[in-house]
């Protein structure tokens, strides 16, 4: 007491040799003692405490005094401090009167150590921080304090309360390298720290990440993937093979959920534009056969990059789920869709489902995800109570850029066998959420042209699925058609979607979702010979849809995907594509094509003729383009060389004229002329007055 008197005495005039190093040492010696008796135990360790909070204080502001936050001293400190926070004493068996009872509580040496342990971390500088927290890391490695988590969590609770949230991504940096050093200890210890860590980032919200922003997600993913060799090596050196520790691979899977957790975390404390970068960063890590990161061989490989895969999606899930953005363009660049897309179109059922539930997460921005869980045909659509906004302009440019590359992998993702109730499911809710976030008219058409495809392959069964698959689709595109036609409060087109919905419960039940979606389905084996009444027919859909101010034109044309020989996972575009892209040039601006329209007097009538049929002359274009590329994919090689030898030829005239004319212009019709001494010469046309053919003018 005498001591904490001194300490609280504010001295003028600093004393430049007075050393603090017996009292350090003392004063924690008394934090840890031992005495038999607990009432003098209590008072010793209490006496201890204080004397370290006089230390602290009379040394902590004053830089002419003895360093108090060098590691020799902050060793003994801070761990003091911790043994009584560690070590609560059972003082209620003893049955206390109420005025001793508080009496105790008032002098718990445990709520004493967390005051004055929050004292010193609250007065810690930025250049203290480190000497403060290294103290703390070993302690808790020491005690094995890691595995129950609960203290470790507690402490570091503590700890993001009491510094300067200025430095709170000081502690997740040093809590990090922790992880790094301990990359090699038990699965339960690694998953305690990233457990802390994850709590930690929870608490140091408003971007106190700072600028190691990427840091923590690409050590984050190293512990995820070092993890993944760890369980299918089952060593801790996967070089030798040989390891003295027993690995348990549940305790591995529990690390690695505790790891996409944190990931979770941490994106969830972050701005907009770093939750998008972090995404981007998660993507460029999965590795796909068409990403710079090589695909290992062999089995023990495919497992490792299955298992990679799968956990670096469940981790950008996590990421997804908490991510806000109005602007889709903004949400999800081409870089980023294009390998996600490209990870739809893999075989492994989980990696598909994975990719949907995240597009799910991207695309639902008012929560109507829930509300089609599950796939039926309900009458009254309002009792689902969606949340609708109309479409913005930055969504119409979104579906304009990448809505055909959207709708093309949802077809594709269709045809897969692997598919179950629960890709279905998603699919549904895909479908469902880009009709009330980012439809606009053009993009319902083009929604319900891809689902009278995806009709389409079910009932033609060109891929071989089975009954339930074929069965599925057949139940899904009803589910669909049912609520896109209450969406569009046409009264024709309900009532062609109604009827057809009657009739196949009468005669195919197995068509709709109440009879697929079940534990035990109902299936039929009879699917070929089903009759047309059953069926939704797109120039029934076109006819009703056209009357009511849609574009009958593109609602009457099939839904046919871009591309559709693409190469699984392959960005790459096959020769005969890339010769049909050259040729298509050429054969638009050769003479077989050149069609020379009279001058039409331009009016209003004609420019709104021209904005109603630019959506027809579109689909037209990519329907011709199609057959060039159908064309050359398909073709005998000698009828391409054909083809192309004689585009070259005729180019190669055209270019010989065009030389002709530039070098030797041709003479002026009145002949030649004398010059001033009396020589000819030719009069030469001016360039600007030459005639080039078309083919060469741009």
């Amino acid at each position: 007491s005498q001591f904490v008197k001194f300490a609280n005495i504010e001295e003028d005039t600093p004393s430049y040799h007075r050393s603090y190093d017996f009292f350090v040492s003392r004063f924690s010696e008394m934090c840890h003692s031992s005495h038999d008796d607990l009432d003098i135990r209590t008072k010793i360790r209490m006496s201890g405490i204080k004397g370290l909070q006089g230390v602290v204080r009379k040394t902590v502001n004053d830089e002419l005094q003895a360093n108090i936050w060098d590691p020799q001293h902050m060793d003994k400190i801070v761990p003091s401090l911790l043994f009584n926070l560690q070590n609560v004493e059972e003082t209620e068996s003893r049955s206390p009167s109420p005025l001793q009872a508080a009496e105790k509580e008032k002098e718990s040496p445990t709520e004493l150590a967390e005051r004055c342990l929050r004292e010193l971390l609250g007065r810690a500088a930025y250049g203290n921080i480190k000497n403060a927290i290294k103290p703390v890391l070993i302690h808790l490695d020491n005690h094995s304090l890691w595995e129950p988590k609960i203290f470790a969590t507690c402490c570091f609770r503590i700890i993001m309360y009491s510094i300067q949230p200025q430095h709170s991504h000081l502690v997740i940096q040093q809590l990090l390298g922790h992880l790094d050093a301990n990359s090699k200890s038990a699965a339960t210890v690694r998953a305690g720290i990233v457990e802390v860590l994850s709590e930690a980032a929870v608490i140091a919200a408003s971007g106190s990440v700072g600028p190691t922003v990427l840091e923590v997600f690409n050590t984050l993913l190293r512990q995820l993937r070092l993890s993944i060799d760890y369980a299918l090596t089952g060593s801790y050196d996967c070089a030798a093979g040989v390891s003295t520790k027993i690995i348990k691979e549940h305790e591995e899977r529990m690390f690695q959920e505790a790891v996409i957790k944190t990931i979770g975390s941490f994106a969830s404390t972050l701005p907009t534009y770093q939750q998008s970068e972090v995404m981007v960063f998660i993507m460029n890590k999965v590795p796909l056969p068409s990403s710079q990161h090589s695909i290992e061989d062999g089995k023990a490989g495919e497992n490792r990059n299955r298992l990679t895969q799968i956990m670096l999606l469940k981790s950008l899930l996590q990421v997804s789920v908490g991510f806000q953005c109005n602007n889709m363009l903004t949400a999800l660049p081409s870089a980023f869709l294009d390998r996600l897309l490209s990870a739809a179109l893999m075989e492994d059922a989980e990696i598909r489902l994975f990719v949907l539930e995240i597009l799910i997460s991207f695309i639902d921005r008012h929560g109507n995800r829930q509300k089609f869980s599950t796939i039926s045909t309900i009458n009254d659509i309002s009792v689902l109570k969606l949340k609708v906004d109309k479409c913005s302009r930055q969504d119409t440019v979104f579906m304009k850029k990448h809505g055909q590359q959207l709708y093309r992998h949802i077809y594709l993702i269709c045809k897969e066998e692997s598919n179950v109730q629960a890709h279905y499911e998603a699919l549904f809710s895909l479908l469902m959420l880009i009709s009330i976030e980012l439809a606009n008219e053009e993009v319902m058409v083009d929604l319900i042209r891809l689902v009278l495809a995806v009709q389409e392959i079910a009932q033609i069964n060109e891929d071989n699925l089975t009954a339930y698959n074929r069965c599925a689709l057949f139940a899904l595109g009803a589910a669909y058609l049912n609520l896109i036609s209450q969406l569009t409060t046409v009264p024709t087109f309900c009532q062609h979607i109604h009827e057809v919905i009657q009739m196949r419960q009468k005669e195919a039940p197995y068509l709709l979702p109440e009879d697929v979606f079940v534990e035990k389905p109902v299936l039929s084996k009879s699917l070929d010979r089903l009759g047309p009444e059953v069926f939704f027919w797109q120039s029934k859909i076109s006819e009703v849809l056209g009357g009511s101010g849609y574009n009958s034109d593109r609602l009457s044309t099939p839904y046919i995907p871009q591309l559709t020989d693409e190469d699984r996972l392959s960005k790459r575009k096959s020769i005969g594509e890339t010769i049909s892209l050259q040729v298509e040039v050429e054969s638009r601006n050769s003479p077989e094509r050149e069609q020379r329209a009279p001058a039409e007097e331009i009016t209003y009538e004609t420019l709104k003729k021209a904005i109603v049929d630019s959506v027809a002359v579109e689909e037209q274009e990519r329907e011709r383009r199609r057959q060039v590329v159908e064309k050359f994919q398909k073709a005998p090689f000698e009828e391409i060389a054909a083809h192309c030898g004689a585009r070259a030829t005729l180019l190669q005239s055209k270019l010989n004229q065009i030389f002709e004319i530039t070098i030797r212009p041709p003479p002026s019709p009145s002949g030649t002329i004398t010059a001033a001494y009396g020589q000819p010469q030719n009069h030469s046309i001016p360039v600007y007055e030459m005639k080039f053919p078309d083919l060469c003018v741009y």
